[in-house]
């Protein structure tokens, strides 16, 4: 999909609830706040949540639409809110202790090129958090794109590790209303 794509499908109706991703929630909130960049942000729910806790959150996405939506929430003005495109975006000012990449799905080699410049936006110690649909839930889950060339798996998020102190890289179940969903997760920090 492309950013007109997304502005009109923001554009149609709110996509996600306000509240993060049970599991990304779970993994930050203990790390204590500090600069932070949410790839991929959409309507900014991880961008606000973060802000609420302290962070200080960059939120880049290349849809204005759905950006214009998370500058509307309470808390947004905490938020630094960036228009671009995550394959072209030169990062951040200055290294960055976290990098969020919640359900963005591209092709290779996009993605492992954009999560390895990500890891180069961290300071030592910074974290890297991605998540997403695993390649399995098109079989075994629910919802989510049904493109296996786009989907996540330990496998494919190995290299990246490489760079990494992982702390955790699994598949990962998550309950929906709709029943069990796939995602891949990889958790690490900087060396």
């Amino acid at each position: 999909m492309d950013a007109q794509a997304w502005d009109d499908r923001y554009a149609e109706r709110q996509q996600w609830s306000g509240e993060p991703n049970a599991l990304v929630a779970e993994l930050l909130a203990e790390v204590t706040p500090g600069s932070a960049v949410d790839l991929a942000a959409g309507e900014g729910r991880h961008a606000l949540w973060l802000a609420g806790l302290g962070w200080r959150v960059t939120a880049v996405d290349f849809s204005a639409t759905g950006l214009a939506r998370g500058r509307e929430r309470p808390g947004a003005d905490r938020v630094a809110w960036v228009a671009a495109d995550v394959l072209t975006w030169p990062g951040p000012d200055e290294p960055v202790d976290l990098v969020l990449v919640a359900y963005l799905h591209l092709p290779s080699p996009d993605l492992e090129e954009l999560l390895g410049r990500a890891v180069g936006w961290l300071r030592p110690g910074g974290r890297l958090l991605v998540l997403g649909h695993d390649v399995d839930n098109v079989e075994r889950g629910v919802g989510g794109p049904q493109e296996p060339a786009i989907l996540h798996s330990v496998t494919r998020f190995a290299p990246v590790a490489e760079l990494l102190d992982v702390d955790r890289l699994a598949q990962v179940t998550r309950e929906t209303p709709a029943g069990t969903a796939l995602d891949t997760l990889l958790w690490g920090r900087r060396r």
